[in-house]
């Protein structure tokens, strides 16, 4: 009889996968992920049947933390303004911080590996991201380019800013902030 799968097993190699793949890209062999997080090569294929598989669970989970993180305690009421500072600041902190999910997030936002039904998914969980840039987008000076062209550019300035709070700390704040505005400027 097989013995159950652990949730912390799974944890440990989606942990280790985004450190691996971090630090040394998507052509990272399975044993050394299985090695970080150690278990054996042949547990992590209990978890995970092909490295694809690996790859679509880690983009998944990665990008529901950093949707759910953008989005917490967004206020609801406030203006499109607030709302739209309020989730880039949480963006902004939540890239600043893990800088190896996000960087293993990138890797895997443009591997051909990650299926279309994973990147449906993740699309799904980016809804309340989106829908606000949408508003954003429909109201504002971008409302005749399309909504793809409007994420680049955010993305881009978000990819910007994230980049000088990590590399200068002690002004993070304040990167976060004139990255904010000129996103804001950009699209108001």
């Amino acid at each position: 009889m097989a013995r159950p799968r652990s949730e912390d097993k799974r944890n440990a190699i989606l942990a280790a996968a985004t450190r691996v793949i971090a630090a040394q890209g998507l052509g990272a062999p399975t044993a050394l992920i299985a090695q970080e997080a150690g278990v054996s090569n042949g547990s992590l294929f209990t978890y995970f049947k092909t490295k694809t598989d690996l790859f679509n669970d880690l983009y998944l989970e990665l990008k529901s933390g950093m949707a759910s993180s953008a989005v917490d305690g967004l206020p609801a009421r406030a203006s499109l303004h607030r709302q739209l500072f309020h989730t880039w600041s949480n963006w902004m902190r939540w890239g600043s911080e893990h800088p190896e999910r996000r960087r293993a997030l990138t890797l895997l936002g443009v591997c051909d590996e990650i299926t279309p039904q994973s990147r449906a998914a993740g699309h799904t969980v980016m809804a309340g991201l989106a829908e606000l840039m949408e508003r954003c987008r429909a109201h504002g000076s971008m409302r005749n380019v399309s909504m793809p062209f409007f994420a680049s550019i955010m993305t881009s300035v978000a990819d910007a800013t994230i980049d000088h709070m990590i590399q200068d700390p002690g002004q993070a704040e304040q990167h976060c902030k004139v990255g904010f505005d000129v996103l804001w400027r950009a699209i108001a």
